[in-house]
């Protein structure tokens, strides 16, 4: 069997240079920190080479597999090459696919990401049903990928705390970085409709927040791409795209910030459910995502091949000329970051008591299964994660009209952070959207609204349900969960259960129903009788 693999360890005598104006789109050569090269007494980033596919014989470690499976090794060189291995025909019950589970690893996806069944995937150990897999689980799985297939590197570049917005950016102080560069963003400022006119760093913020994306990497990827935060854009065209998506409805900072956290979710959250495995370059080549890979790695991979060629894509994912060399040039270390933070997910995480948001015998309409964290579904893209349900108080009426029904809190916790339609809870009570559990609570009406700071239990009074804040065709409750600032996906490895109903995701982002014992509840976006939902009087 053959097959082909993408071999990007870039020479160093690659020249490094900037896009000289808006006519060279399409043909992008990777921009230069400002000052310079990074010296060569620079940092250099840590590659974690986890995960090497090596020979195994399940026989030895007691596991009878009747697949018949091929095993694949990288060597290393220092060019841009594709290299064809020749692996022998094996037989059934010889060799197979050695994977140790990393951080965030759920069955499904894993089995997706290799192209398996989840029952041909074995292990030493008894693997659980439900929830993440424990960090290191030797997993045994047999190699389905067909011949000729161009597999991506399988080299990490960026831990997943460092793409969400975790702990490792819980000190950071964003409006001191942009001050302190000096560039074009620390004088910049935008108006937003919500908040008025915005600083650069203000702009920087309310993305990180809304969004749960490291700060760092937003500060990082505008810098790279149009030199905003250390300089001064080059040209019109980098000033009014600084992401170099040329949009007219995304003109500005701050909408460009948000394609490219589009982007970058897609990447992550397809990834952690086993959704996305391949990507498609603006010249139409594809490459099949290296299923060692993680998260972080595979958002970073997915923004940068939107935009670009396959070859322009390798210079950007050059490990020492590359977007991650200018990333730590400007932020350090992330791996010691992570390190020092701890994992997204610790081992046996699972979801604390939720109640429904709502008070008991009081009709409700269960309008949205799982759906986008924040922000809009777009028609004909993937979605970022499938995060938030939606809840409207039953009416006659549609639209916007003010309800007087109350929203209780889900579970316990301090509210941190409060705005236009939205309260944010902290489960943990530690101050921090980075740390812990968190519930997100939008399109909350201002008048009677719980106030920031405020310590509530579970069925404490949160507010009423509204059109106020985002985008919102109808009064309704939009809610959604992070746990140490990753989304926490509706029906993944850790399910929604609220007051004993759990969700289940439809085929379409909306679309999906309640399960408690025999009792469904179908979401229905047009509030049907067969979506009505009453918290019966059971002691959550």
């Amino acid at each position: 069997m053959k097959r082909a693999i993408i071999l990007i360890i870039v020479s160093s005598s690659i020249l490094v240079s900037c896009v000289g104006n808006a006519s060279l789109w399409g043909q992008y050569t990777t921009p230069t920190p400002l000052g310079g090269v990074p010296p060569t007494s620079s940092p250099v980033p840590q590659i974690i080479p986890t995960n090497t596919l090596v020979p195994v014989d399940p026989l030895a470690f007691g596991i009878t597999t009747t697949s018949t499976s091929t095993v694949m090794s990288e060597t290393f060189v220092t060019q841009a090459v594709t290299s064809v291995i020749d692996t022998p025909t094996l037989t059934a019950n010889s060799q197979s696919i050695l994977y140790y589970s990393q951080n965030g690893d759920w069955l499904p996806a894993v089995a997706k990401r290799f192209g398996v069944e989840v029952s041909e995937i074995t292990s030493p150990k008894i693997l659980p049903e439900t929830g993440f897999l424990d960090t290191g689980s030797l997993l045994i799985i047999p190699d389905r990928q067909e011949d000729g297939v161009q597999f991506t590197q399988s080299l990490q570049f960026i831990p997943d705390s460092e793409f969400v917005f975790s702990a490792t950016a819980v000190d950071f102080d964003i409006a001191a970085y942009v001050r302190d560069a000096g560039g074009y963003l620390s004088t910049y400022r935008e108006y937003l409709g919500s908040t008025g006119w915005t600083s650069g760093a203000g702009v920087i913020e309310r993305a990180a927040y809304e969004n749960s994306v490291n700060p760092r990497l937003l500060l990082a990827i505008l810098d790279y791409e149009s030199h905003w935060v250390r300089g001064n854009p080059e040209n019109q065209f980098r000033t009014k795209y600084p992401m170099g998506y040329e949009n007219f409805r995304n003109e500005g900072m701050f909408l460009q910030l948000a394609w490219a956290i589009n982007q970058m979710s897609m990447g992550y959250y397809g990834w952690r459910t086993g959704s996305l495995t391949e990507l498609t370059f603006r010249d139409g080549n594809k490459l099949r995502l290296d299923p060692t890979l993680n998260a972080g790695t595979v958002a970073i991979m997915v923004l940068f091949s939107r935009q670009h060629s396959l070859n322009e894509w390798l210079r950007i994912m050059d490990a020492t000329s590359g977007f991650m060399s200018f990333y730590q040039n400007m932020f350090g270390d992330p791996w010691a970051r992570a390190e020092t933070s701890g994992p997204v997910f610790p081992p046996g995480l699972t979801q604390p008591q939720m109640a429904l948001p709502f008070e008991t015998h009081t009709a409700w309409v269960f309008t949205g299964g799982p759906h986008g964290a924040w922000g809009t579904h777009r028609t004909g893209e993937p979605d970022g994660p499938l995060a938030a349900l939606d809840f409207a108080p039953a009416s006659e009426k549609t639209g916007c009209d003010p309800s007087t029904t109350w929203i209780l809190s889900t579970a316990p916790g301090l509210v941190v952070r409060t705005g236009k339609g939205l309260v944010v809870v902290d489960m943990d009570g530690d101050g921090s959207e980075q740390t812990g559990w968190n519930i997100l609570y939008l399109h909350v009406a201002n008048q009677s609204r719980v106030a920031k700071g405020q310590w509530v239990e579970m069925n404490d009074l949160i507010g009423h349900a509204s059109c106020e804040g985002g985008i919102s065709t109808g009064t309704h409750l939009h809610f959604a969960r992070k746990y140490n600032g990753e989304w926490v996906i509706a029906d993944g490895a850790i399910p929604f259960v609220l007051s004993g109903w759990t969700v289940i995701a439809g085929e379409k982002p909306y679309e999906g129903k309640l399960v408690k014992g025999n009792k469904i509840i179908v979401a229905d976006v047009y509030g049907q009788s067969r979506a009505l939902i009453f918290r019966e009087d059971d002691g959550e």
